[in-house]
């Protein structure tokens, strides 16, 4: 797959998983407050499994450009968005056999997020395939929202209202706007190659 179609893939992959994420977790909430029908909780787990899918989608599709800026570190970003959707897919197998849902679920899911996303910004910014803006963007979107993770375990701050919301706005921006927009619209930043210098030899003879 070329570079510009893995760009556009992954942008509409973006949106994909954000509004799957969005629907599935406002039909699971409803189910633990006390909706008791089992369909729209199963839907709900449902979508949630088609937003890992693509999650790790948008892993194993970038890895391809990432490995050419640093394969050792880009190699993190799939194994990290796979461990999302693979702790995404536990909680909701868990919720369908126990009808009950795993504590602080959706916070053991945001730790590979926060952290894969820590991964790919850092390789944005060093390589340049987008804007540095955006990479920066989702460097403090993604550092917030690792460092509200272990706070929120800890009583000291609650995502789901508040100032904790506020948390993710930055994340939800270079997810859900900014960077897939800027994918299928322009797609990687392709680094100008440097002139070619000719050597003393040929310089002489012309």
């Amino acid at each position: 797959m070329s570079r510009r179609k893995i760009a556009i893939t992954v942008g509409v992959l973006f949106f994909v998983q954000m509004a799957t994420a969005m629907a599935g977790t406002s039909l699971i909430q409803a189910f633990v407050d006390g909706d008791s029908e089992r369909a729209p909780m199963t839907a709900g787990v449902l979508l949630m499994i088609c937003s890992g899918l693509a999650v790790a989608g948008i892993g194993l599709l970038m890895y391809q450009v990432l490995k050419e800026v640093n394969q050792k570190i880009a190699l993190w970003y799939p194994v990290l968005r796979i461990t999302e959707f693979a702790v995404s897919t536990a909680c909701g197998v868990y919720l369908l056999i126990q009808s009950q849902v795993v504590p602080n679920h959706l916070l053991w899911v945001y730790i590979p997020t926060g952290l894969g996303g820590l991964v790919l910004n850092h390789l944005l910014y060093i390589s340049r395939l987008v804007p540095r803006p955006i990479a920066v963007l989702g460097l403090v979107g993604y550092g917030l929202f690792s460092l509200a993770v272990p706070l929120d375990l800890l009583g000291v701050l609650d995502m789901n209202q508040g100032t904790g919301m506020l948390v993710l706005v930055p994340g939800f921006l270079f997810e859900f706007v900014v960077l897939p927009i800027w994918l299928i619209a322009k797609g990687f930043t392709t680094p100008p190659r440097p002139t070619a210098v000719p050597s003393p030899a040929l310089a002489t003879v012309s």
